[in-house]
């Protein structure tokens, strides 16, 4: 298994996120190449994929920002394929966010998982990440499309 940064946007990478982003999310739509070549493109965002036998099994994003008190990351939008779970890709995605977090000097690295992904919630607690008491506020902004 091979996790590697995305460089440059393929129809490879297009592909893969078209078929794994509905897998996280009902409500998300895939972004296409012109969006994910957008997010490559910001110094700050790392967008990973993990390779099982040549072929994309998974993705996930490192988003680094600094703040008052420090360098910060969150992990964002991980993702594996329905057919490659279970086989280590979930936990070589993040191992690799991490150190690259680690190798851009961030304090800490957050990552959020709904109660209801009980095995990215195992695999998580492994890897020593820790539960933190919080509670996360969300408000919808417009898309800025007028309506």
């Amino acid at each position: 298994m091979e996790v590697e940064a995305v460089r440059e946007i393929t129809g490879e990478i297009a592909e893969a996120f078209a078929r794994l982003v509905p897998q996280l999310s009902s409500s998300g739509r895939a972004p296409g190449a012109a969006e994910l070549a957008e997010i490559v493109a910001v110094p700050s965002t790392v967008l990973l994929v993990a390779r099982v036998d040549g072929a994309i099994a998974g993705t996930a994003t490192l988003v680094t920002y600094r703040t008052p008190t420090g360098v910060r990351g969150r992990i964002e939008d991980v993702v594996v394929d329905a057919g490659a779970r279970g086989r280590g890709v979930g936990e070589a995605l993040t191992e690799g966010a991490l150190a690259e977090a680690g190798q851009r000097g961030v304090r800490s690295v957050d990552l959020t998982s709904r109660p209801s992904r009980e095995a990215a919630n195992r695999l998580y607690r492994r890897m020593g990440l820790v539960a933190r008491d919080s509670v996360v506020y969300r408000h919808t902004t417009s898309t800025g499309h007028n309506t």
